[in-house]
Order: C-alpha cells, then sequence, then structure tokens
C-alpha cells in the first residue's frame, strides 16, 4: 500500500496535466496574445486593401471593355494600310491621307459644326419619333382593328430604304430642314412603333393575368404591369429607332441640298470632288458618331434595365 500510494502520488501531477493540457498552455497563451496597436494596424491595412482591389478590378474591367475594339480598330488600320502598300486598289487611300482631311477641316472649322448640327438633326428627330412611336406602338396592342390595318403599312415603311423616301419629302417639303426631319420620322417612327408591339406581345400573359387579379386594369394595368415588364424590349425598340433614323438622316443630308451642313454634306463634297479620302472621313464620322451613341447611351442603359430585372443579359 505505501508503495502504490507513493506511485500515485508520483504520478499524480503528471496524469493531471495530460487530463488538463490547457491549463499548462495558459501562461503560453496569455504572452502570445495579440497587441491591440497590431489589430488597428492591421485593420487599417485591411481598409487601405480592398481600395486598392477595387482599383484594380475597374482597371481590369475598362481594359476588358476598351480592349477588343481597340484591338479591333488596329486590325483594321493594319489591314488597310496593307492594301494601300500592296496597291490592291488604285483608289484606295492611305489611313494618314484621310486622318490629314480630317485634320484639314478641323483646322478650317467645318468638322465641329458638322457633326454638331447632324447630331442636333438627329437627336430633335429621334426624340420627336420616340414621342409618337412608343405611344402608338402601346395603341396597336391594345386597338385589334387599328393594328390589323396599320401593321402592314409601318412594316412597309420600315423596310423601305432612306433613299426611297428623300424624294418624297424633298418633293413634299422643298430642300429643307423639315424635309430632313421627315425623313428621320419615318425612318424611325415605324421601327419604335414596330418593336414597341413585337415587345408587348412577348410580355409572359401570367404577369397580365395576376395584375388584373389585383386590381391593375385598363390604363392603371399598363403603367404598374405591362410597360415594366416591356421595358427592356422598349429600350431595344429606342436603340432600333436611333439606329434608323442616323441612317435617314445621313442619307437626307447627302441627297438634299439643306441650308445647314452636316456630316451628309461632307460626304456629299467628297463624291463631287471625286475624293476618296475625303469620302471615308466623312464614314469614319458617321461610324465613330454611331458607336459613340450606343457605347455611352443605349449599352449602359440595357444594362442597367437588365441588371435591375435580374436577367442573365446583365452580365454581359
Amino acid at each position: 500500500m505505501p508503495a502504490t500510494d507513493a506511485a500515485s502520488a508520483s504520478a499524480g501531477p503528471t496524469a493531471k496535466r495530460e487530463q488538463h493540457p490547457e491549463r499548462e498552455q495558459g501562461p503560453e497563451r496569455e504572452q502570445t496574445a495579440p497587441d491591440p496597436s497590431d489589430e488597428m494596424a492591421s485593420g487599417l491595412d485591411a481598409l487601405d486593401a480592398p481600395a486598392d482591389t477595387r482599383a484594380k478590378a475597374v482597371s481590369r474591367r475598362v481594359l476588358g471593355k476598351a480592349g477588343p475594339p481597340l484591338l479591333a480598330v488596329g486590325l483594321v488600320l493594319a489591314l488597310w494600310q496593307l492594301a494601300h502598300t500592296l496597291n490592291w486598289s488604285s483608289t484606295l487611300p492611305a489611313p494618314g491621307q484621310v486622318w490629314a482631311d480630317l485634320a484639314a477641316a478641323q483646322a478650317d472649322g467645318t468638322l465641329l459644326p458638322a457633326v454638331g448640327q447632324s447630331l442636333l438633326r438627329c437627336v430633335i428627330g429621334f426624340g420627336a419619333a420616340a414621342a409618337i412611336g412608343i405611344p402608338l406602338g402601346l395603341l396597336l396592342t391594345r386597338l385589334t382593328l387599328l393594328r390589323t390595318v396599320l401593321g402592314p403599312i409601318l412594316s412597309a415603311i420600315q423596310s423601305l430604304p432612306a433613299a426611297g423616301l428623300v424624294p418624297v419629302a424633298v418633293i413634299a417639303l422643298g430642300n429643307s430642314e423639315g424635309a430632313v426631319y421627315a425623313v428621320v420620322l419615318l425612318g424611325s417612327v415605324p421601327s419604335i412603333a414596330v418593336a414597341v408591339v413585337s415587345g408587348i406581345d412577348q410580355v409572359p400573359p401570367l404577369l397580365l393575368r395576376a395584375g388584373k387579379s389585383m386590381g391593375a386594369t385598363g390604363l392603371r394595368g399598363a403603367a404598374h404591369v405591362l410597360v415594366p415588364a416591356a421595358l427592356p424590349s422598349f429600350v431595344a425598340a429606342l436603340r432600333q429607332g436611333w439606329t434608323f433614323g442616323w441612317r435617314a438622316l445621313m442619307t437626307a443630308e447627302l441627297i438634299t441640298a439643306t441650308p445647314l451642313p452636316g456630316i451628309g454634306r461632307i460626304l456629299a463634297e467628297g463624291k463631287e470632288s471625286d475624293s476618296m479620302s475625303l469620302v471615308l472621313a466623312a464614314v469614319l464620322l458617321i461610324l465613330a458618331v454611331g458607336v459613340l451613341v450606343e457605347s455611352a447611351l443605349f449599352g449602359p442603359l440595357e444594362r442597367r434595365v437588365l441588371r435591375q430585372r435580374g436577367l442573365t443579359g446583365a452580365r454581359l
């Protein structure tokens, strides 16, 4: 018994340490506890890190969006220069010559007024076309008889080239600003109205029935159910209307003798002087304005509308 008790007494502290190892590690844990000042410093570093991360993310996003278009432009310019160098066409000027014509137009004060006047005409004409086309499209969806009568007419006018509309406008209104605006309206209104009708036709009937069950009928249902559901299609309709209107405007400025200059006038002067470089300069201006309006207005607007509705297209 005394030997057993001695063994137990000698093994007691070791057994207790094995049963409660954390008691032995307590002092070490207290010694290695983090300093509050270190925690504050690390917290400040953590606040700075997300800002850098966001900046890098924004840079990558901008590069991802601007990189492919710039690469495409560079590829086109390289092929263009190669075609000129190899003399594939005797009438094809070098990109430098086209740039020189644009610089000369800027130097003599005709470039910016021409671009500004064309943009002003298209904005005014497009605004009037949207104010007419959207209500007309809504009206066509509500009145079956009106849709039966006007639907084919609008589709026919939409498929008519703008060059066929210019003589009608010139004969009716003369070589004036009114003729130019008439061509823009005839090019945009049918496109917007037809696209609005198509977008409303694609609204799920379940939404309309749900709105009716909650008392949203008539104008109230159109304002709170129909229009919000078809809003992405309305944005697409406006984009299409702008495209048709811009094309129609360039055709009208090219054919008609408008009192104020525009990009179409530069195109006409290049055609009359048989200057391919001036013609290509006007074409590049037309493309640049179209791309600028698309990337600065309709692209972000469409992405925002799609993102608000949780559609997968907002990820593009």
